[in-house]
């Protein structure tokens, strides 16, 4: 084993002293504490600190007062916003307490990683590669199965004549390689050090040797000693470097040299525990670390902060130096002595808020209980491991749903950071927030219900908000059912603030400096570049909720147009249901959806002029597809409660129910609505039931054409003898085997009735003729009286009165 390099007295390159390297984990509370302790021993003159060196313009507000960790530093590309990188802070975060302690010191700090402006210019370049690399392996495979296709054509010609012994014997494929278990600690080198120690994991053991130390005496020593050996061991068998590793750690020792040779002489360099090795011992010289930068691709980038969350610090949230507990960690730094009882008093006042048990005495016993186990596995105090076990035995009674809260909201935390408003910002960014805090809609990390009384201004305000971030891919707000008894005029909604949200703002910029002109701009842009009706109508009621006139003249401008040129007469069906109601409702939500009107009246006069045609020599699939549609359509013709297409509908229905070749189950539903409308007395619909159902039939189409005429509700044969004893007479006139081909379909029927109706239907059976279902004597019944009402109930209904 080599000696450890003493960072406290070599030189490099035989000049000047080391500088004192301080290798960390990126989030813990332990080093964290450590580093600052070793930070105010040692008094440096410059904090050099693993990050990139496009942060350091927005450094100085780390010791704002309005910023608040957990927060991340993002860095960007303009032109492309998706590409951004984000480098996560928690108040426990070392790299965040050297920052401040350099800050709140008036001592110079820097960033000294490979800057972002490189990798990501050579993450670009490398996905090029690899899809470039992707395109010609497909077309090598695509030549390959041309070529194999032709060989084995022209064997299939010549096999006869072919000599079997030159056929060659099949190769055997090469053996797969087995991967040896210990390749899984290429990915986490601390595993080594655990496994060594016992441990199942190398956070488990960071922890409990790093985090929870009392004494950080040497403890930075120690750590570089043993990342030391770590790399020496691991990096003879496979080295772990990514693609731009070396650079990484080249660029680091180019700032070490640059502060050096300004003159810096008590240099602190902030860096991950893995790094610290190649920066205390500066293996390459200035001129080698100098060749690996050379002519690296670059591409602008700009940084700025954002709020982050404890979840997006986590290992789940798949950020790649997370960690299993933030809440805990948190907690760890802000109670150091007494973190065990601390923990347990937050756990049980938690419970208790959450309306379960948990008394002192029982706080009590969990803490003696933690005592106990941690003292049996050797440990100097309690770990979360623990704590965790000492809860489930004695606050929670081992059920598993007091100890799913207690992980989201202690071990995990419900905590979002806050950024100061001086923090460079989009104009997009700053006109949303002014919108959040003039709203009062605080962008929490919490899932929290908001019920909005659109007749409100500050509702109807908030959900154009919602709406116009809905447009702009931004799904802060996820919009839920409000119910029947609250009314159209209200909306429910359920926020939770993601931090990536803050890249969707970024991106979202390109289109406008404030929400209303960014939402405008890009649902325009989304209009004018569809070219087919279901996307165009899709986007009319979210534009017009959203309140965005000028984007709504030209949505609803664009969708005139396709519709003018859509003779497919079932996506015009599908087109109308949600036009009609924004239409009906347009104006409870105080939203001017008169535009629409006359996209409506040309849709239903385009269906009404091509249902026949579109209704012709319909198979079974194809018929139950538009019977969905038939009732959809007479639903939005209904709603919209105009007289002029209500007519038009009707005669367009009358004419189907003769059309020759119809599908029952089309015929059925046209019948049953010009009924239900008064379009059609009882008699004629008998007269037709019977004609339907006639021995002449093909029994088949007359069980569809029942299921279409009584598909939903029954209701209509309890009060109805003679449509009664037409389907009666048809069921005892069929054939045994006839019967029971027909039976599913019939049962299919049967069972969409309300369970009420089947009873009824189900006793009339079996009382016969003699059970008359809510027959009034003529006595009772006031025929003056009824008719007074008559116009109302037709109005309600959306019946025309003969």
């Amino acid at each position: 084993m080599a000696k450890s390099p003493n960072p406290q007295s070599q030189t490099i390159e035989g000049r000047s002293p080391n500088p004192h390297v301080f290798g960390v984990r990126h989030h813990g509370p332990g080093s964290a504490r450590s580093l600052r302790l070793a930070l105010e021993e040692l008094q440096p003159d410059i904090v050099l600190v693993e990050g990139p060196p496009e942060g350091e313009a927005v450094l100085p507000l780390v010791i704002h007062a309005g910023m608040k960790p957990p927060v991340a530093l993002l860095v960007y590309q303009p032109d492309k916003p998706s590409r951004a990188a984000f480098y996560p802070f928690a108040v426990f975060s070392p790299e965040w307490q050297a920052v401040s302690y350099a800050l709140e010191n008036d001592i110079l700090v820097r960033f000294m990683d490979l800057a972002q402006a490189h990798m990501m210019a050579i993450d670009d370049a490398e996905a090029e590669r690899r899809a470039a690399e992707l395109e010609a392996q497909m077309a090598a495979a695509e030549e390959a199965l041309e070529e194999m296709a032709k060989q084995a054509a022209a064997e299939e010609e010549t096999s006869k004549q072919a000599d079997p012994a030159a056929e060659a014997s099949p190769e055997t494929p090469d053996e797969e390689q087995e991967l040896s278990p210990d390749n899984i600690l290429y990915s986490d080198p601390l595993t080594w050090l655990a496994k060594a120690a016992g441990f199942e994991d190398g956070e488990a053991w960071w922890e409990r040797l790093v985090e929870q130390r009392q004494d950080s005496t040497d403890l930075f020593q120690g750590i570089l000693e043993a990342m030391t050996v770590l790399r020496e061991e691991i990096e003879e068998e496979r080295p772990l470097a990514t693609n731009y590793e070396p650079q990484r750690e080249a660029s680091m020792r180019k700032a070490i040299r640059t502060a050096k040779r300004e003159g810096f002489r008590r240099i602190a360099v902030v860096c991950g525990a893995w790094h610290a090795p190649v920066l205390a011992d500066m293996p390459n010289t200035a001129k080698q670390d100098n060749e690996l930068l050379k002519g690296l691709p670059k591409v602008k980038v700009e940084a700025t902060w954002a709020p982050w969350t404890y979840s997006r610090l986590t290992w789940a949230s798949g950020y790649g130096a997370g960690i299993t507990s933030p809440g805990w960690y948190e907690h760890l730094w802000r109670f150091p002595d007494e973190a065990a009882a601390q923990w347990l008093i937050y756990a049980a006042r938690l419970l208790r808020g959450e309306d379960f048990t948990a008394s002192t005495a029982q706080v009590i016993d969990a803490l003696r209980l933690a005592d106990a186990l941690s003292a049996l596995r050797g440990h100097t105090s309690p770990g979360l491991p623990e704590l965790h076990e000492a809860v489930r035995a004695t606050l929670v009674g081992g059920s598993d749903v007091p100890m799913a809260i207690i992980e989201r909201k202690l071990i995990v935390g419900e905590v979002m950071g806050e950024v100061p408003p001086d923090a460079p910002l989009v104009p997009l960014q700053r006109d949303l927030i002014a919108q959040q805090k003039r709203l009062r809609m605080p962008a929490n990390d919490t899932d929290k219900e908001y019920d909005l009384d659109l007749r409100k201004p500050n509702d109807l305000a908030r959900s154009h908000l919602l709406h116009r971030l809905s447009l702009l891919d931004i799904p802060w707000g996820r919009q839920g059912r409000a119910g029947r008894a609250k009314g159209t005029f209200h909306e429910v909604w359920r926020l939770q603030w993601q931090p990536d949200f803050a890249v969707g703002v970024i991106e979202a910029a390109m289109w406008g400096n404030t929400v209303e002109a960014a939402a405008t701009a890009r649902t325009i842009d989304r209009a004018q570049k569809a070219d087919s009706l279901p996307n165009l109508t899709g986007m009319v009621n979210p534009v017009l909720l959203a309140d965005l006139p000028e984007a709504s003249m030209v949505v609803v401008r664009q969708l005139d147009e396709v519709a003018a040129l859509t003779t497919d007469t079932t996506l015009l069906m599908d087109a109308l249901p949600p036009l009609a109601n924004t239409l009906r409702y347009g104006n409870v939500r105080q939203t001017d959806a008169s535009m629409v009107s006359g996209v409506v009246d040309g849709l239903i006069a385009r269906i009404c002029i091509g249902l026949p045609g579109a209704c012709s020599s319909l198979n079974d699939d194809a018929a139950a597809d538009m019977f969905k549609r038939l009732l959809s359509t007479d639903g939005a013709i209904t709603l919209l409660q105009n007289v002029v297409h209500i007519d038009s509908w009707h005669d367009t229905l009358a004419k189907l129910v003769d059309q020759d070749g119809l599908n029952g189950l089309i015929a059925g539903r046209c019948c049953r609505i010009l009924l239900d409308t008064g379009e059609l007395d009882t008699p004629e619909a008998a007269r037709r039931m019977g004609l339907a159902l006639s021995p002449a039939t093909d029994p088949a189409q007359a069980g569809a054409w029942l299921d279409g005429f009584l598909r939903g509700s029954g209701m209509i044969l309890l009060h109805d003898d003679n449509l009664w004893r037409v389907l009666d007479d048809w069921v005892m006139g069929l054939a045994g085997d006839v019967f029971q081909s027909l039976l599913p379909l019939l049962r299919r029927t049967f069972s969409s009735f309300p369970t009420g109706e089947r009873y009824q239907l189900g006793e009339r059976v079996r009382h016969g003729a003699q059970m008359i279902v809510g027959a009034a004597a003529p006595e009772d019944f006031d025929v003056e009286r009824a008719e007074t009402a008559m116009p109302l109930v037709a109005q309600l209904l959306g019946m025309k009165l003969p």
